[in-house]
């Protein structure tokens, strides 16, 4: 089938139907749906009222009554405008997720949630009347990652294996401010090498050929901050300068929320409200949801025989053994940055050390110097106070001596 490019000399009208959507869109508004996965007290409820600047975690002040047991599914909504862009918000948290010694399977109870979202939405497509579809499926999942600047721990990597199909996992290092500048980039490292070794698959923007350089240099400055190293706060401070900020007082100085220089909070956010949040729901209902939906039909009978609509690609065979070696060599050279990052460490640890102990050797000699020095000094004063001069009558005397003799 051949297709014809011809560029129109005069005025059609269709390049307009882009602000047909637009106007479409902006009067529809639209629906996010968001899921936060961490262990309490981590800073859930602090980064998302700082990302949203909206009050969507209620202060609560927990009670012995309000004690979790076991991983539940809780959901909060918010209405939120922005120069006259609706947004229908929805919160999904997991409270109870990773508190207690035992967390063994903890990830069910939040895949069986993704999942019956995903049924739900499977079960309105296939009635009859399709007027009105209410999609509440989870478009993005951030999971806090404790920070510990060691590796991830086994709870990490499980919970990542066993959702990051069925979901755009964003993960992040909460709290990050507990953390040296060299510590977080070392733990970054062996997060990704983490990650890259057991083929979790997390979300990544990608580049397209059509962005400007802006928007190019944007994106590969979010791809650079992976994972996100954030802190969270609802507090305005004044700097000292005067200017108010969002951040924290520390008795050294203040962290600033939304500063580039102290964490990865405003990337964060750009990537996931400003730049990508229509891929982050692209990828879903694309990818995720319709793997989801094949597995679904395939479990209940529905065979496809896809040698009759897909014929073999050399191009996209090629374009997937490039991407599947540009992934080995990301895991590589994260791996070799980790370890590299480690020697570092070690050997900086080791001349401090070596200082250390020729500073002590160095002022044990003098102290041994000092002391035979003063040691000399008595002896010399000692001699000088029992020796005294030799008289002419000491003289006679031994001279009277010899001549007895």
């Amino acid at each position: 089938m051949n297709s014809l490019k011809k560029q129109l000399q005069g005025h059609v009208g269709f390049s307009n139907f882009p602000n047909q959507v637009h106007r479409k869109s902006v009067k529809k508004g639209f629906n996010f749906t968001l899921m936060v996965v961490g262990e309490a007290g981590i800073g859930k409820s602090t980064l998302i009222n700082s990302m949203f600047e909206t009050k969507i975690f209620p202060v609560k002040e927990e009670t012995s009554s309000d004690v979790v047991k076991g991983v539940e599914i809780t959901s909060m909504s918010a209405d939120i405008q922005d120069n006259g862009i609706k947004l229908r918000l929805t919160v999904v948290d997991t409270p109870g997720f990773g508190d207690y010694i035992n967390n063994d399977n903890s990830w069910q109870p939040i895949l069986e949630n993704i999942e019956s979202r995903f049924d739900a939405f499977l079960a309105q497509e296939n009635r009859v009347i399709r007027s009105k579809v209410n999609d509440n499926r989870i478009d993005a999942l951030i999971y806090f990652i404790k920070p510990t600047g060691h590796a991830l721990r086994a709870i990490d990597i499980e919970f990542m294996k066993r959702l990051h199909t069925k979901v755009n996992l964003i993960p992040i290092i909460s709290k990050s401010d507990t953390l040296t500048r060299d510590e977080l980039t070392a733990f970054k490292a062996r997060i990704l090498a983490d990650i890259n070794y057991h083929g979790i698959q997390i979300f990544k923007p990608t580049i397209d050929t059509f962005d400007d350089p802006e928007t190019m240099s944007e994106t590969k400055e979010i791809l650079s901050r992976i994972p996100f190293a954030v802190i969270g706060s609802e507090e305005t401070i004044a700097r000292s300068d005067g200017i108010m900020v969002r951040g924290r007082r520390y008795p050294w100085g203040i962290i600033e929320v939304d500063n580039d220089k102290h964490n990865d909070f405003s990337r964060l956010r750009k990537m996931l409200i400003f730049s990508h949040m229509e891929d982050l729901k692209d990828y879903t209902d694309t990818v995720l949801y319709e793997n989801h939906r094949t597995q679904k039909l395939l479990s209940m009978g529905h065979v496809q025989d896809n040698s009759v609509f897909r014929e073999f690609n050399p191009a996209a065979h090629m374009e997937e053994e490039r991407r599947i070696h540009e992934t080995k060599m990301q895991k590589m050279e994260a791996e070799m940055n980790a370890v590299f990052q480690q020697k570092v460490m070690e050997k900086e640890a080791k001349l401090k050390q070596s200082e250390e102990e020729l500073y002590a050797r160095h002022k044990e000699m003098k102290l041994a110097l000092e002391k035979q020095r003063r040691e000399l000094e008595d002896k010399k004063k000692h001699l000088e106070t029992t020796m005294r001069p030799v008289t002419p009558m000491d003289k006679k005397q031994k001279k009277g001596l010899f001549n007895l003799s």
